[in-house]
């Protein structure tokens, strides 16, 4: 049976029975040579070849120390152990040598989309902050607008100044000027001479015939309503123009609100239909009106402010929702018992 054990791990006596086989081996194969290359006088080919000569026994006087010393129980490591991690170490020592000698390349098409993205996620992180602080700013003005709302049942009277000029629609978004002039947007040349000209009027003190609620179903609104259409009468609810009809009396009703400030009261204005209900409350009478007409006009028609020969009410908001470079009017008629 073939002996498969490496050469360390076999014993002393066992290497050199080992290497004496193969040293007689080697002996007979160099006699072997040698006798094919002499030539053969006077012998029988078929005759046996003479014996060979017998060795001298082994040595064994240096076996009288085995199994002494502290050497006795030594084996040294796998010799296919220690040339595997000798390759191994050859092998990663290359790799590191290789990386390190690479040239240095760069891809510069990744980098240009790599900014390229930076720039994008920058841009809309800044969006997204604008919108967000936009949205506060107009979320902290609707707070305060509703912290100063009138109750419906409230009787105030106003200390702010009356609206002075009457040239242009009112629900603008600037806020007055050094003067205390509520304008909202800047008077056209063709009409400063006829804004000079007005007059302002004295604010009334509440009445039970002024309007104190409005409520309309169809689009959600139900908001307390103040005397006057300037800068500060709005902050607090819709507003009654001072020198319009009163609800149910003859004339013009004019009531205005925000659409996007201030509560946003006036917001889903623009959905109204016609044939939608709006009930106007003053004190303790209720008047019901009936939409017949929506339009969308410049800030400067005011004509649609004028007094009518019947009981009218006409609703004014920006429009659009926060552009508000136009005026939108909801026009309805007192609907009579």
């Amino acid at each position: 049976m073939k002996d498969n054990r490496y050469v360390d791990d076999l014993s002393i006596e066992e290497l050199e029975r080992v290497l004496l086989v193969k040293r007689r081996e080697a002996r007979l194969a160099r006699l072997r040579r040698m006798d094919r290359n002499k030539p053969v006088v006077g012998r029988d080919p078929l005759e046996p070849p003479p014996p060979l000569p017998t060795l001298p026994p082994i040595p064994t006087e240096h076996r009288q120390f085995e199994g002494m010393g502290a050497s006795a129980d030594y084996r040294s490591t796998a010799t296919e152990e220690r040339r595997q991690r000798f390759v191994n170490a050859r092998l990663v020592s290359a790799r590191l040598l290789g990386w390190l000698a690479l040239p240095l390349r760069i891809k510069w098409r990744f980098v240009f989309n790599g900014f390229l993205l930076l720039v994008e996620v920058t841009a809309v992180a800044a969006l997204i902050l604008i919108v967000r602080s936009t949205w506060q700013n107009r979320e902290e003005i609707t707070a305060e607008a509703e912290e100063i709302s009138v109750p419906p049942t409230a009787t105030v009277v106003p200390t702010v100044a009356p609206r002075v000029l009457a040239v242009l629609l009112p629900g603008g978004h600037t806020p007055p000027d050094a003067g205390g002039f509520s304008q909202p947007e800047p008077i056209p040349e063709n009409l400063q001479g006829l804004a000079a000209a007005i007059t302002p009027q004295p604010v009334p003190t509440r009445g039970p015939e002024h309007a104190t609620r409005i409520v309309i179903p169809s689009i959600g609104v139900d908001h307390p309503v103040v005397l006057g259409d300037d800068w500060e009468a709005l902050k607090r609810g819709v507003g009654h123009t001072l020198w319009s009809a009163n609800p149910g009396g003859e004339g013009n009703c004019v009531l205005t609100a925000h659409n996007d400030i201030f509560g946003s009261i006036f917001r889903r204005l623009p959905e109204m239909a016609l044939g939608d209900e709006i009930f106007v409350y003053a004190v303790a009478q209720l008047f019901r009106y009936i939409v017949k007409a929506t339009r969308i006009v410049e800030p400067s028609q005011v004509e649609l402010m004028y007094p009518t020969d019947q009981p009218t009410l006409t609703l004014i908001s920006c429009y659009p929702y926060l552009v508000d470079d136009k005026r939108i009017v909801v026009i309805a008629q007192l609907e009579r018992p």
